[in-house]
């Protein structure tokens, strides 16, 4: 299977590295410097915490101010309803905001969060029995 590493620039990053711990992420120690370092979501998802000066190495367009403007919704599966309040209440307590009231689609149970680069992630619990993917 195919690893996917997605890239986010952060304005500080021990300050964005600091509140992804609070949320029980693990970080590659081998990955990671004064520029960049690699959150672990799962065995072949990972996200690259780089600096904004960093990031700007790898494009040639401006890079997005994500507390101004949206550039990605970052999407995570969890295993309950009960978790997906859990998990965003964890980031809310560690500094990130809520953008969005919680939404029970009945198959579907959602709420995100607003990183503290303003990047969102929403959190979503899915019946396992109407999945068309996986």
């Amino acid at each position: 299977m195919a690893r996917i590493f997605i890239n986010l620039p952060v304005a500080d990053l021990e300050r964005s590295t600091a509140f992804f711990k609070q949320l029980d992420y693990e970080f590659e120690s081998e990955m990671t410097d004064d520029n960049a370092t690699c959150m672990v979501v799962d065995n072949n998802i990972f996200v690259m915490l780089l600096t904004r000066e960093f990031f700007k190495t790898f494009t040639h367009k401006e890079v997005a101010d994500a507390t101004k403007t949206s550039e990605v919704i970052l999407s995570l599966e969890v295993d309950s309803k009960e978790n997906v309040a859990s998990f965003v209440e964890k980031a809310v307590a560690a500094g990130a905001t809520t953008p969005n009231e919680p939404k029970d689609h009945g198959f579907m149970y959602q709420w995100g969060f607003q990183d503290l680069d303003g990047h969102l992630w929403e959190v979503f619990w899915m019946d396992p029995s109407t999945q068309m993917i996986g």
